[in-house]
């Protein structure tokens, strides 16, 4: 019988790396975690780290344990959520947002949901995808409204993430340039054509981004700024220090810019919503019937207000509708 405490310690050393970090995590001593593992890899009778100088790594069979010591971490997580719901005695529901989609996709959800169960306690925490979807699947969310880059989606059939994933919308990267720009009377622009030009970063994550598309193109990327909000980042824009990629849902009402589509090959989000495989209890009906109302929306707020944008056309931002503006990933 596999220890789950052992499991534990293993999960920290492949998270950490080495065991005095995972020691000083655990508050252990690196021979009380190193003696955890050596226990756990006699039972198995086979190594589930591999020890070096520069630290440890894991083992096929310590990779199969690490991913079932998270399942189980997982499980206990959302028990322990249950067990605190059913105390409490009212109905919660907590949903995990990036605050973009936050911004302009959630509210009209909300709005019909709100209205519809007075009964229940609403949290919305503003979580990034890579806090938002473990959140979901340790029980602390029960939907997450998130997005992912080009690539395979979270929660797709076959996984062991405990995740399944319901696509919304896509939602593709714009550049964002002053009205007054050459280039701002195009139908789209290649991204070579930019070569030339500072970049205003709204998102971390779009530096890597946006750095392996201009290598295809030819020419290194020029920052002016790595910021962590695309409003800010347009207002940038709109002072004159460079251009911005700019996700559709994060374009923000400004006379003075437009949002100019990349031609192909370029980058995009997938705006989704992601819920657990298990059944979330009493929280499952709240969670089908937001999902329900996500997915009823006639097309996204970007695509509906943006003239043009899914034929490819440039985006007059001047012309969208108004909304409160925040910090926007």
């Amino acid at each position: 019988m596999i220890d789950v405490h052992r499991l534990a310690v293993l999960r920290e050393v492949a998270r950490h790396g080495s065991f005095n970090r995972a020691a000083s995590a655990l508050r252990f001593t690196p021979s009380a975690v190193s003696q955890q593992i050596a226990s756990l890899e006699r039972g198995l009778g086979t190594p589930v780290v591999e020890r070096s100088t520069r630290g440890v790594t894991l083992t096929e069979p310590g990779r199969l344990l690490v991913e079932a010591a998270e399942a189980i971490a997982a499980e206990l997580s959302d028990a322990q959520e249950r067990i605190d719901r059913l105390a409490s005695g009212r109905a919660q529901f907590t949903v995990a947002t990036f605050a973009s989609g936050g911004r302009r996709l959630l509210p009209p959800a909300l709005t019909r949901f709100v209205a519809a169960h007075p009964e229940v306690e609403l949290t919305i925490l503003e979580r990034e995808p890579e806090d938002s979807l473990p959140l979901v699947r340790q029980g602390r969310a029960d939907l997450a409204l998130a997005y992912h880059f080009d690539g395979p989606p979270p929660g797709r059939d076959g996984d062991r993430s405990g995740l399944d994933w319901t696509p919304l919308v896509p939602d593709p990267l714009r550049v964002v340039m002053p009205r007054t720009h050459p280039l701002a009377g195009r139908a789209a622009v290649h991204l070579a054509e930019l070569a030339g030009e500072r970049w205003v970063l709204g998102c971390l994550k779009t530096i890597g981004l946006l750095r392996q598309y201009a290598a295809l193109a030819g020419f290194e990327l020029r920052v002016s700024c790595s910021a962590t909000d695309y409003f800010f980042a347009q207002s940038l824009v709109t002072a004159g220090v460079g251009v911005a990629l700019i996700p559709e849902i994060a374009l923000t009402p400004d006379a003075g810019l437009v949002a100019v589509p990349l031609a192909a090959p370029s980058p995009s989000r997938f705006i989704g919503v992601a819920v657990s495989r298990r059944d979330r209890g009493s929280a499952q009906p709240y969670v089908e019937e937001l999902t329900a109302l996500l997915l009823d929306q006639p097309g996204a707020p970007a695509r509906a207000q943006v003239a043009g944008a899914q034929a490819g056309a440039r985006v007059a931002i001047g012309s969208l509708a108004s909304t409160t503006p925040g910090s926007s990933v």
